[in-house]
């Protein structure tokens, strides 16, 4: 009498996409095999195993901010029907900006990451907390992470 209330999917019904295997779905044995709601659609995962269908095991739940700093390939920017669009892998994983501005600082802020890391490569003994750069280049990204 009060209206409709929309159900969460059931452990078994959810599923998830990867760009190699399509659906997924999460391994029983999974401590997020319960889980039937994540505040991102994006999950990392250690294994996938395939059985009576694929499964991934040893996920958490990634958003959007961490994805992008600190995921694997290149980050890309471009304008498509006015909106600014950030990419990763080639297209495949893709997020609207808020603005060209807010497009252009995580991109830089990803670029300035990447560069950071690799000096700590070429340099191991450095210490990122005490570097100036370094120091400034983490405290951002802790800042953006958790204000998120």
């Amino acid at each position: 009498s009060a209206g409709v209330v929309k159900m969460q999917p059931k452990a078994e019904e959810l599923k998830f996409v990867t760009k190699n295997d399509g659906y997924v779905h999460i391994h029983p044995s999974s401590v997020n095999y319960q889980t039937r709601h994540f505040e991102s659609p994006y999950l990392v995962y250690h294994e996938k195993i395939k059985t009576s269908r694929v499964f991934i095991r040893d996920c958490s739940m990634v958003s959007v901010y961490p994805l992008v700093l600190l995921g694997g390939g290149q980050v890309h920017m471009q304008l498509q029907k006015g909106e600014f669009v950030i990419s990763l892998d080639d297209g495949w994983i893709r997020f609207v900006a808020a603005s060209h501005q807010v497009a252009e600082l995580v991109k830089e802020l990803r670029c300035e990451l990447d560069q950071l890391l690799q000096d700590k490569i070429k340099n191991p003994s450095m210490d990122l907390c005490m570097c100036p750069r370094g120091s400034r280049i983490i405290g951002m990204i802790v800042k953006l992470v958790t204000t998120q």
